[in-house]
Parts: structure tokens; sequence; C-alpha cells
């Protein structure tokens, strides 16, 4: 059964229209993220759904109750909002800060009980900031500041949730924990998330709805597979320098242009480091013999000159082993990541011999430092 939705939901700033026609549906407990370009207006849509912006034309509507009806205490206790402003803090401590999500439960004078303190207290060992309790929340760092802010939102014992880039100030190991304690939320208490992200990988990972805008209309909105089909993500972003491979959620830089000089000989996912250093040198490669389901293979696809493919799981032909050592010929170096070949890749072995035979330069390297050495020899 549908828990939160909007009808015909338009918004923009001073009657104008920004986005028309924003239609959402979303079970309780799931997850929806919000991804496009800069400036697409994936926040105004947040704040519209907040209500911190007056919907132009519309409705949103929370378990069949539609939110504009809710009293301010109401919603409140219903929906926890952790936007990019800033809070105005005066002399408040990280744990008054936190407290203050409380305050939907606490009555007119705003006074804690033994209940409420503990709510605060697990809210933020839930997201380890315990430790700043007794900081002055304006003189901790912006990733501290983030968490604090989403222990605010946890003790306000939300519904749903309503994030804006909460991971943008967050390290690797904090972004992590950040998306596992609202996965976590999410299969404890049902908690249904509306955030957006930047980081695409982890929106294809976290979400179970992703909503795409483009700036004039949402232009996707489904699950993360109907989402990330191939070159999909290229064009909603006007990828121009680089790619974005949305099978695997990797991205990579532009690739060097011209006749390849070097050529990879690879697979098991030992050439993906010795591909990117020779981009990084702008030195242009032909990779092969790579099958298609190979770890390499994504990689070397966005960063090759050439690629010299095999279908995955048959045997490879005399006809592509004679390309690949054409296209071994043409080039001055080789490099090869492998010092075994499994049964299905005997021909990467012949080429290693057939390089041997015709006098080419071979180096046997497998990482960014092996690479940077044959350059130096």
């Amino acid at each position: 059964m549908t828990y939160f939705a909007t009808q015909e939901m338009s918004v923009g700033y001073q009657k104008h229209p920004l986005i028309d026609n924003i239609e959402i549906r979303l079970e309780r407990g799931e997850i929806l993220t919000l991804i496009g370009p800069n400036g697409a207006g994936k926040s105004t849509i947040l704040k519209s759904i907040a209500l911190q912006l007056q919907l132009l034309h519309g409705g949103i509507y929370l378990d069949r109750r539609d939110l504009q009806q809710l009293s301010g205490a109401e919603l409140s206790r219903r929906m926890a909002v952790v936007l990019t402003d800033r809070l105005r803090t005066e002399l408040m401590t990280c744990e008054d800060v936190v407290a203050t999500g409380r305050y939907p439960y606490t009555g007119r004078f705003g006074l804690l009980s033994e209940a409420d303190r503990r709510a605060v207290r697990e809210a933020m060992e839930l997201v380890h900031v315990t430790e700043l309790r007794e900081q002055d929340f304006t003189r901790i760092s912006d990733g501290q500041r983030q968490r604090v802010m989403l222990a605010r939102a946890i003790c306000q014992e939300p519904e749903i949730l309503i994030l804006d880039e909460p991971t943008s100030y967050l390290d690797v190991k904090y972004k992590l924990e950040f998306l596992s304690i609202l996965q976590e939320l999410r299969r404890k208490k049902g908690l249904t998330v509306i955030m957006s992200l930047h980081e695409l990988e982890l929106a294809a990972r976290i979400s179970d709805r992703i909503l795409c805008i483009d700036g004039r209309h949402v232009d996707r909105f489904g699950s993360p597979r109907e989402v990330f089909e191939p070159g999909y993500i290229s064009r909603l972003f006007s990828i121009s320098a680089g790619s974005f491979d949305e099978e695997n959620g990797s991205m990579e830089l532009e690739a060097p242009r011209g006749e390849p000089e070097v050529f990879v000989i690879a697979g098991g996912g030992f050439g993906r480091n010795v591909y990117r250093s020779l981009q990084r040198r702008g030195t242009a490669f032909a990779a092969g013999i790579l099958f298609r389901n190979d770890l390499d293979y994504p990689v070397a696809k966005a960063l090759a000159v050439q690629v010299i493919e095999a279908t995955a799981f048959e045997p490879i032909s005399d006809a592509l082993t004679a390309a690949a050592k054409e296209s071994l010929e043409g080039c001055r170096r080789v490099i090869c990541c492998r010092e075994t070949f499994g049964t299905l890749e005997k021909a990467n072995q012949e080429l290693l011999a057939y390089a041997g035979r015709m006098g080419k330069a071979v180096e046997m390297a497998n990482t960014e430092k092996g690479v940077e050495e044959i350059w130096q020899r």
C-alpha cells in the first residue's frame, strides 16, 4: 500500500514553476534518492516536500493524509528534516543541538524527561558522536556537524526522514556508516527516507527508488535497475569528458587519444591499475584479449584506444587472436599483468610469447608503481 505520495506536485520560487507534475509513490520503509546535475532542482523538491517552500500546485500525502493539513507539532513528530542550511546556534553544545529533536514531545516548556534524555543518548551513540556531547556545535568540523544533525533527526523518532546531500562532508568511513544506519532504521523501524546524493554508486546500492531530475522535469522514476541502464547517466549529466559505467558504478577520466603505444595483456582484475596509470601519463594503449565479463573489461573499455574483446565463457577464436597480434605489432611496448593464465586464456599466453618473438619490449607489471618503474628505466 502506498505510504508516501505526491500528486501533480509543481515546485518553484515566487510562483515561477521550476519542475511540474512530480509523481512519487513509496511504500513504508523505502529509500528514495534524488539524482541529477547541480542546479537541477533536487533541493527545491526536498524543501517543498518538507513544506519549507510553498507548493505551486498539487499535494503531498503521508499515509493518505495531506501534509499541508497537519499541525506543526504533528508534522514534526512524523517528519524530520536535515537540509544544507546552517542551523543557528548560540552557546549550544552538540548534546543541546541533538536534544532539540525532542521538542515535538516535550510540551510548551521544553523540559526533557528521562525518556527524552535516553533518546538523545541513544541517537548520539548510534551515529558515534557521544564524545562530542560537551563540545560547542559551532566549533566542530563539517563532517561532525552532519552526524550531529543526523542524531538530532533520529531522536525525533520520525516516520519519514528528508536529507539533502547528507554525505557531502563525510569521509569514506562515515559515509558507509551513515548509510548503514539508514538501512538499519529502515529495517528495524520502517523509516522512510527521501534524500539527494551526489555519489551515484552509493545511490545505486542503497536506494529502493530513484528520482532523476534534469532541471526541467522528472526524467525517470524507478528502481536502480530501471534507472541505471547503459548510457543513461551520461545523458542525464551530459557527460562529455570521461565516462560512467552504470553496471558497476565506476567513473573513469577521459581516455588518451592517438595511436596505441602500449599493448596490455591482463584479465582477472590485474590490469585496472595499469590502465589508470597509463591514462594519467596520457599514454594511448590497446588492451586484450578480455572477456566481456572480466573485471578489467569496464575500465579497459573506458580508457583504451582499442579493446580486443571476447564473448564470455566461449573459446577465443583464431581470428580474434590474429586481430590481437596485429594490434600488438603496432605498439612499441607490451605490458603483461599476469604471471599465469587460465584454461580459456591460452590465447593471451600465446600473445605474450608472440611479443617476445617479435622483439617487443615486454615488461611485467600489475601495479601503478610497476608502470612508473618501467618508464624510469
